[in-house]
């Protein structure tokens, strides 16, 4: 993208931005040219409006006939047609290259897919999901949820790229039920009752810990983690997934966790597991 970019003077020097702008309100209103009303136009001073006048003038990029009346020269105009194709072919570069990957997402495909057919979107286990609609030309408009179109072909479970994305995946946030471990020097693990936390642990998709005794609480309990390391991303990821996750973590990481979540539609719950 740099090498495209750095063909667009207009684009690397705030001086030959300006120029290109006085340049076209020049050819917008030649021959009577008022600096005043230029210089409203591109937001800039009177003053800098004829500094840069004078320097196109000399420049033999603009003829100045009498007082207020000024015409842009073929050297001028050469200049605007070569600076206006290499904007057109940045502004391409962008629209089909930079923003034509943001369109494009990534799904778990539920079936196998070929390149260009119309998939559902749905969110699942907290990993989007493509699922192949009925061929058809109204496919995508009789289905009543998230639609996109296979940028690839895929096996069923492996990753697909979508893209021409239509409405909104619909799913249910996840919650968080957080659990205080004390320090150990405040009983640590063994201040945690450990049935009601192996109970708590049933029901959630995700467990995670903060602490070496939220570890030991979680084992104590006969919990093996599913995250032991940056939990505080982790948990309020899967939850914005549809995921249902138990936190145990020690006293003085639990704020951390919480005050994320509070800036979120997460919710969370804190309980007490105190023996």
């Amino acid at each position: 993208m740099t090498d495209e970019r750095d063909r667009v003077e207009v684009l690397r020097s705030k001086r030959d931005a300006t120029r290109y702008r006085i340049l076209v309100e020049i050819a917008q209103r030649q021959p009577a040219v008022s600096q005043r009303e230029i210089a409203d136009e591109i937001g800039v001073t009177a003053q800098a409006v004829s500094e840069h006048l004078g320097d196109l003038v000399e420049e033999g990029y603009v003829d100045r006939e009498a007082r207020g009346r000024y015409e842009v020269t073929k050297e001028g105009v050469d200049w605007l047609i070569s600076e206006t194709s290499a904007l057109e072919e940045y502004v391409t570069h962008v629209s089909e290259e930079v923003i034509g990957d943001v369109e494009v997402d990534t799904a778990l495909a539920a079936a196998d897919l070929e390149e260009g057919d119309p998939v559902g979107l749905s969110m699942a286990d907290g990993v989007l999901t493509a699922t192949p609609l009925t061929p058809g030309e109204d496919a995508r408009e009789s289905y009543d949820g998230a639609t996109a179109v296979a940028l690839t072909s895929a096996q069923a479970g492996t990753d697909v790229g979508v893209t021409e994305f239509a409405g909104v995946v619909d799913y249910d946030l996840g919650t968080v039920t957080a659990v205080e471990v004390p320090s150990v020097r405040a009983g640590g693990s063994s201040a945690v009752d450990h049935e009601r936390a192996a109970d708590l642990a049933v029901s959630v998709d995700i467990v995670a810990v903060a602490g070496t005794e939220a570890l030991a609480a979680a084992r104590r309990a006969d919990i093996e983690p599913d995250v032991r390391f940056g939990s505080e991303a982790a948990v309020e990821e899967a939850a914005t997934k549809g995921l249902d996750v138990l936190l145990l973590a020690e006293t003085r990481q639990l704020s951390t966790h919480t005050d994320r979540l509070r800036d979120t539609v997460v919710a969370c719950d804190v309980v007490d597991l105190s023996e």
